[in-house]
């Protein structure tokens, strides 16, 4: 049952990964052939591909929505949506924040189609599911990001299933749900307004992420946190069903026992775990409906079902039966990180918890067993989370383990206790600011342990993400140790255990090295836009394998395109420095990210165009700068670079604007970086936010220029990208960065009618998602990161998609 649980969950990631999934899954039923029935691996490959077929349908189904939902609404607009509202409001940044289920609308110009998901941020406070409201709301198509090497982002947005979201202007409540899940929604408010009125100021984020799983952390606890692995003491998990519901049940039925007349008749423990079930299922709901919740209140309800029915309990009959619950009430479920990490934690408690506590057993000093013991527990958690953390960007740190030794205590035995039962005291308020005093305490403590772990960067031991085959391997290799730990009817041979394991490690070397070649590819000149939602930034890999980054910026609905994008796709490409930094012009879409790449890997020099101050520019591009200067990386501006081009391994890198430098009186747009890239016979031309003033003086200084990839200017504003440009140019291929919430018109219809009626292949990242185009001199090949791209979809509609 537990492997046709896992093959039904599993199938999600044959949908999206059919390469590293299929090999994993031919392995496991080689390794498995003899000590599984035949039967049961037959039915997990009907179950694999019942997994895959469900979670494709509800991609594409998403996916044709979203298409829709963007070509009907058209640019961002302020619209009046009426609709009830869908799920639980979690409250962020003092706002909540909920999914509408649109009944009707009134926009500006275009339209939201009845049934669609909003997702809307703000609101009167109290809501709850079931609610009836009114909303004028600055609605946007949901802006999602595909970049080449950071995984395909559909399954996740998918699973949330919204298409448009935009902040409300103002919302009113228009009628009050009724029923079970509103009453949850209101129990969830009062219990926040409870933790907020009583709670010290610096505990109440951690006190909510405990008690209701909204995680509205500072960012630099969250990081410090999920660095020190800590983060599962504020994640609703097993632990607080444990205490929340298990303890209840126990006293329930201690109490039924008593009872004489009740227990005369009635089996007082069945009775409690009837009622445990419901409680279990309305506890997660409450706490915020997380993976790691439902899978923790599914396993527990299952082994309540079990005592219900008369059965013994069976931990992995219940964790099979959490996995085929949650796969039919979520198809994407594998997606879940916070369901993956609390299913891997629990596998390592089931599998190694009692092999890594047999030497601590063996200790004579009860203080050292019950450090040793505490040890052993946070390891075989934390092994087979550590490919799943890799995924997240996390460290592995030594210091993870003596914080957890030293933390874990005080979250779960006295923060999570107080914290539950602090909202059960109110009506005696000495007694409620007692208990949220001393729970505070706690709390405080354990986020000092955290930032004193997350600080011990000597301890730590870098992760660098692994790729899909990799993590079969690793998958692999697991399976094969734990088969050796059967009976001895199961029992694998120790050679050939040994010959798996040996095998697979080999694997994940060799494929370590694959990746770190492709990521830093010699011989070729490789131009990848990235896509960064409403702004610009591109990776530019030369022939000697030396890398430039042409801009960081982006609007990305409040996230930094450097930790979100740029950083992220550094790490899975391996790429610990850049030599060249490239900053366009100083304009905060070009330079967003800036700061936080500059902080994660070494620089060789910067290339500014000196056009702004650093007052002028903003304090983003100021601290910019000061790191830099404290870095101590030399900052080299248009004077020096126009005086003769740089070369990169036969590759030319040449500045063609502004030289000699900054034009005053003209705007940073037309102040911006010209680059021209040349290899072999292939050139690329990077205009940054050139408009037609800067073009014109580029033409008249460079008249016989040309190029095979023109890197639009200006997101494709109609103030560039000229008639006379794009006839000297001639591009085969224009790439056009810009995001599908910008509020400009990015790009503009008559550009991208210009490039049409010349044959240029027109490609842009709010629909193709980053585009990378490799040259060795004499080939040129171009390639998109979606698949299928969104013009395809929007084509099938009817509809052009340039419009």
């Amino acid at each position: 049952m537990l492997v046709l649980g896992a093959a039904l969950a599993g199938g999600a990631l044959c949908a999206v990964v059919p390469g590293p999934t299929l090999f994993a899954v031919a392995a496991l039923l080689w390794l498995l052939r003899r000590h599984a029935r035949p039967a049961v691996l037959g039915l997990a490959i009907v179950a694999l591909g019942a997994g895959a077929f469900r979670a494709r349908a509800a991609i594409d189904g998403f996916e044709a929505e979203r298409a829709r939902a963007r070509l009907e609404l058209g640019p961002p607009q302020r619209c009046a949506v009426w609709g009830r509202v869908e799920t639980q409001p979690i409250e962020s940044d003092g706002k909540p924040r909920y999914v509408v289920l649109v009944e009707r609308s009134d926009c500006e110009t275009g339209k939201v189609q009845a049934g669609l998901r909003v997702g809307v941020t703000g609101g009167p406070d109290g809501l709850a599911r079931g609610d009836t409201v009114e909303a004028i709301v600055d609605l946007a198509p949901l802006e999602v990001l595909h970049n080449f090497d950071l995984g395909d982002p559909r399954p996740r947005v998918a699973r949330r299933g919204v298409v448009l979201t935009g902040s409300a202007l103002h919302a009113s409540l228009e009628e009050r749900g009724h029923g079970l899940f509103a009453a949850i929604d209101r129990a969830r408010a009062f219990v926040r307004k409870r933790i907020q009125a009583s709670f010290a100021p610096d505990a109440i984020p951690m006190a909510r992420a405990l008690v209701l799983g909204e995680n509205d952390l500072d960012p630099a606890d969250d990081a410090a946190f999920k660095k020190s692995g800590l983060s599962h003491l504020l994640a609703v998990s097993g632990t607080h069903l444990v205490f929340a519901v298990a303890s209840i049940v126990r006293a329930l039925t201690a109490l039924l026992v008593r009872w004489e007349r009740f227990a005369a008749g009635r089996d007082a423990a069945r009775t409690a775990s009837l009622i445990g079930i419901v409680l279990a299922l309305g506890y997660a709901d409450f706490a915020g409906g997380s993976g790691s919740a439902l899978r923790a209140a599914f396993m527990l309800s299952a082994l309540f079902a079990a005592r219900v029915v008369g059965r013994s309990g069976c931990a992995s009959r219940a964790l099979a039966w959490s996995l085929w619950i949650g796969w039919a009430l979520d198809p994407l479920l594998a997606f879940d990180i916070s369901f993956l990490l609390s299913l891997g934690a629990t596998c390592g408690l089931l599998l190694l918890g009692k092999p890594f506590a047999v030497p601590v057993e063996r200790l004579k000093s009860r203080g050292a067993r019950f450090l040793g013991g505490s040890i052993a527990t946070t390891l075989a958690a934390m092994v087979p989370c550590a490919p799943l953390l890799a995924l997240l960007g996390s460290d592995l740190t030594l210091a993870g383990i003596v914080a957890n030794v030293l933390a874990a205590p005080l979250g779960e035995v006295v923060a999570l206790p107080l914290c539950l039962s602090h909202a059960l005291v109110s009506p005696w308020p000495a007694l409620e600011h007692g208990v949220a005093l001393v729970a505070s305490g706690a709390l405080l403590v354990v986020k000092q342990i955290a930032r004193e772990s997350a600080a011990a960067t000597f301890l730590s031991i870098p992760m660098p993400e692994p790729s899909g085959y990799q993590l079969a391997l690793a998958l692999v290799a697991a399976t094969a140790l734990c088969l050796g730990r059967e009976g001895a009817g199961g029992r694998i041979a120790p050679h050939v255990r040994h010959a798996w394991v040996a095998s697979a490690l080999l694997g994940v070397i060799a494929l370590e090295l694959l990746v770190r070649r492709a990521g830093a590819p010699r011989g070729e000149l490789r131009l990848t836009a990235l896509s960064v939602g409403q702004g610009d930034s591109s990776l530019v890999d030369l022939p000697n394998g030396a890398l430039m980054l042409v801009d960081a910026g982006g609007v990305m609905a409040g996230a930094d395109p450097g930790e979100r994008v740029v950083v992220p796709t550094l790490r899975a490409r391996r790429r610990k420095r850049i030599d060249v930094v490239v900053l366009s012009h100083p304009h905060p879409d070009h330079f967003g990210g800036l700061l936080a790449v500059i902080r994660s890997v070494k620089i060789g020099e910067i290339w500014d165009t000196g056009h702004a101050s650093e007052r002028a520019a903003g304090p983003v591009y100021a601290a910019f700068r000061a790191e830099a200067a404290r870095r101590g990386i030399p900052i080299r501006f248009p004077r020096e670079l126009c005086a003769a081009p740089r070369d990169f391994g036969g590759a030319r890198v040449r500045v063609l604007e502004p030289c000699p430098g900054p034009v005053p009186g003209r705007s940073a747009n037309d102040d911006s970086f010209v680059l021209e890239l040349r290899y072999g016979r292939r050139g690329f031309l990077m205009m940054g936010d050139a408009e037609h003033e800067a073009e014109a003086t580029l033409l008249r200084n460079h008249p016989r220029l040309r190029a095979d990839v023109l890197k639009v200017g200006h997101h494709g504003s109609r103030t560039s990208t000229g008639g006379e440009l794009v006839a000297r140019v001639l591009p085969e291929v224009a790439t056009v960065s810009c995001g599908a919430r910008n509020r400009f018109g990015h790009p503009s219809p008559e550009v991208m009618a210009r490039l049409a009626a010349l044959g240029t292949r027109a490609l842009r990242t709010d629909l193709s998602g980053a585009i990378r185009a490799r040259t060795d001199g004499e080939r040129l090949d171009v390639e998109v990161s979606t698949f299928p791209a969104l013009p395809e979809r929007l084509s099938s509609l009817g509809r052009d998609p340039n419009r």
